[in-house]
Order: structure tokens, then sequence, then C-alpha cells
């Protein structure tokens, strides 16, 4: 799909972000000189055709608190892991959880999520409690605590080359 003029103004005005006001799609299109609705329509459209794959809020957890903050790694019943990935992502201390493809005799783990906590014996309580939720089809896990903060950016674009 091509990029259209108010494609890259669109994605260049909300690349770092919506603004953090009441009403953030009004903010931008006051920005493009266009309405509201018309930057929620075309965002949905640059959503619905994969140019852009989410808008979602992306939480600073230090800020917040959580400082304790570990990827737990989950080898579960391949025939089962959906069922077990919708309750794992279920569970309030989980920002994000997927699938990912095992690698034979060298990482066996199919279940990611990721636990949030004030401390790592709260990370771990937690990593225990999802363990008895997932019960005997949970084989083995690990948590493997963040030791840096990541950047997180969203959709850039790349300077017009002349």
């Amino acid at each position: 799909m091509p990029l259209t003029d108010f494609d890259r103004q669109l994605i260049a005005a909300t690349q770092a972000g919506l603004p953090l006001v009441p009403r953030p799609y009004d903010s931008v299109a006051a920005l493009l000189g266009v309405t509201g609705a018309q930057v929620r329509g075309r965002l949905a459209e640059l959503l619905a055709a994969g140019v852009v794959r989410r808008v979602a809020a992306v939480p600073n957890h230090y800020r917040l608190g959580y400082v304790a903050n570990g990827m737990s790694v989950w080898d579960v019943d391949d025939a089962q892991v959906d069922r077990l990935g919708e309750l794992l992502g279920s569970q309030p201390a989980v920002s994000h959880c997927y699938r990912r493809p095992r690698k034979a005799g060298v990482w066996r783990y199919n279940l990611f999520a990721m636990l949030h906590g004030h401390t790592r014996d709260e990370v771990l309580a937690q990593a225990d409690h999802v363990a008895a939720l997932l019960g005997p089809a949970c084989r083995a896990h690990d948590v493997l605590f963040s030791s840096a903060i990541l950047k997180k950016t969203g959709l850039r674009l790349r300077p017009p080359t002349e």
C-alpha cells in the first residue's frame, strides 16, 4: 500500500506517541488541519492494511513502581498452548503474552508472558501462581529478569531520499 502525503504527515505526527490529552485524535487533527474523525478513520485503514500494526498504550512500568520485571517462559503441551496462553494472558500481572517456537536441544519453552512486580519475590510468587493455574500441562518454567530498560518506539519513517 503506497503511503500518501497525508499518511506520512499522520505518521510523523504520531510516531512519538499520541498526546496525553482527553481527545488525542482531535489534537493530532488540529496539527494536520483535518478532523479527529479523519485521523481515526485513516489510522483504522492503515491498521486494516497492515501498515500500522497496532495503536496501544505502552506504560512505563518502572515509573509506575514496577521495577522487578521478568519474562516468564513456559514449556506447555503444544495441544493446549492456545488455551493456556489465553489463561496466562488474562492474569493481572501479565502485560503481554505470546507463543514462540521451540528450538530442539536449545530452547524448550513455547509460551512467554511478561510479569511485573515491585520486587523479584513478588514476580516469582506470580510465576508460582501461574504454574498452579497451568497445572500438569506445564512441564517446566523459568523467569528471566530484566537487566536494562529498552527504548520502546513505534513506527518510524525514513527521511525521503533526494
